[in-house]
């Protein structure tokens, strides 16, 4: 590797390493899946909770308000109402209106893929879900992955301009930022070499496997590799809070 490869990859490392710092490390329904979590009642008895099958809602993904680099506001308003009002506000005003709870004041550690993980309490049950199913269906070499550092809450947007992350409510996950780029992000993350090579797909610059991407998706969680971002980095709940679990 050249002296320029070796400067992107510190880079790179760097950026890694603030994004996660940024905030607390840890990070259509269908039938119901396989997948069960064991949740301890109040009566000390063990109930069985099963997770549902569920895609992301479409009106929610950043791709339906977001094309070619123009936001459309008013598909962007109904998203971000939609989020306020199931997770709570973001500490602005315009979403103080939708809901007097913040999203902060619900958050939770959890650990997945051993690892603590801040996010929102509401969805720690999917995510339960997407761990397990990972490690039942993803253990072969080539489906095998192993996280180094996951990020979920932040306090900060990363977004520029009038759209929110939904890092803010908790919901969103990003795995190993210097190992899967964000190709449309800012700097220094195009410059990742994975970026330059154009004719690669985003599952291809990504080192996360499509087994672990699958994963997520089971359980209403939207990979933005599929956005123009190509943020491969990054998971998203946009499915019903409402109806992840299902008690048998």
């Amino acid at each position: 590797m050249n002296a320029n490869g070796r400067t992107r990859v510190h880079l790179l490392v760097a950026a890694a390493i603030a994004l996660l710092a940024a905030g607390p490390v840890g990070l259509g329904d269908g039938p119901v899946a396989e997948a069960k979590e064991a949740a301890r009642a109040k009566n000390k008895k063990t109930t069985q909770v099963a997770c549902r099958l569920q895609s992301p809602q479409k009106f929610l993904k950043r791709r339906t308000f977001v094309q070619k680099g123009m936001l459309n506001p008013k598909k962007h308003a109904k998203a971000v109402r939609y989020l306020v009002e199931h997770y709570g506000h973001v500490e602005t005003d315009e979403t103080r209106r939708y809901n007097a709870e913040s999203a902060r004041s619900q958050a939770t550690t959890v650990q997945f893929m051993g690892l603590p993980l801040s996010i929102h309490e509401k969805i720690a049950p999917a995510l339960h879900c997407v761990e397990k199913r990972i490690r039942k269906t993803c253990s072969s070499k080539s489906h095998r992955y192993t996280p180094r550092a996951v990020g979920g809450f932040r306090t900060a947007n990363s977004y520029r301009g009038a759209e929110i992350s939904n890092h803010l409510f908790g919901i969103a996950v990003d795995i190993d930022p210097d190992r899967n780029p964000c190709c449309g992000c800012v700097d220094p993350w195009p410059t990742s070499p994975l970026c330059q090579e154009k004719n690669r797909s985003a599952y291809e610059r990504s080192a996360l496997t499509r087994c672990w991407i699958k994963a997520f998706e089971r359980y209403g969680f939207d990979w933005l590799g599929h956005d123009d971002l190509e943020d491969t980095m990054h998971f998203e709940f946009l499915g019903n809070p409402d109806r992840i679990t299902v008690k048998q």
